[in-house]
């Protein structure tokens, strides 16, 4: 018999999830407390510090009660999708589960869950030059030729298949 299984220990990770104001952050506090553990924030908005209306981060006491994570923690200048916040909140939440045995993830941004969850395919970085020729088209011609080329690409893709 293996007795190794016997030492095994379970990793939890709690999410609460639910729209904006609806008290999610409270209730996230309030188990993470509890469990004596921290709370991985996964809403797309509170993440930047400049968004500070219409986000309802948690306030500074909120903050002070539980350790939370990737709140006001990036710039909305900054480069910053769902796919790296994936690939960060995975990386974290592995090096948390080696001090604690529950996390508390909360948010309102099914995306953000999602890629910390299940994670993302990997993207082929796009040539810096595409997008600034695609930028420049758009003010050069609008909005109706980026779609008209896009949808004569597909088309020309599809019947060379």
């Amino acid at each position: 018999m293996d007795y190794r299984l016997y030492f095994y220990k379970v990793k939890n990770l709690i999410v609460i999830v639910g729209p904006t104001a609806v008290g999610k952050t409270a209730v996230a506090i309030s188990v993470a407390q509890k469990l004596g553990t921290e709370v991985i924030s996964a809403d797309s908005r509170q993440i930047f510090k400049e968004l500070n209306i219409g986000t309802a981060k948690p306030s500074p006491e909120e903050l002070k009660s539980a350790v939370h994570h990737f709140i006001g923690n990036k710039s909305i200048h900054d480069d910053y999708d769902a796919g790296q916040y994936g690939r960060e909140a995975i990386e974290l939440i592995h090096t948390l589960f080696q001090k604690f045995d529950w996390l508390v993830m909360v948010g309102g941004s099914g995306l953000y869950i999602k890629a910390a969850l299940e994670g993302f395919d990997d993207m082929p970085d796009v040539p810096e030059g595409v997008r600034i020729d695609i930028l420049k088209d758009y003010k050069a011609k609008g909005l109706p030729w980026l779609i008209l080329i896009s949808f004569l690409q597909l088309i020309s893709k599809t019947l060379s298949d």
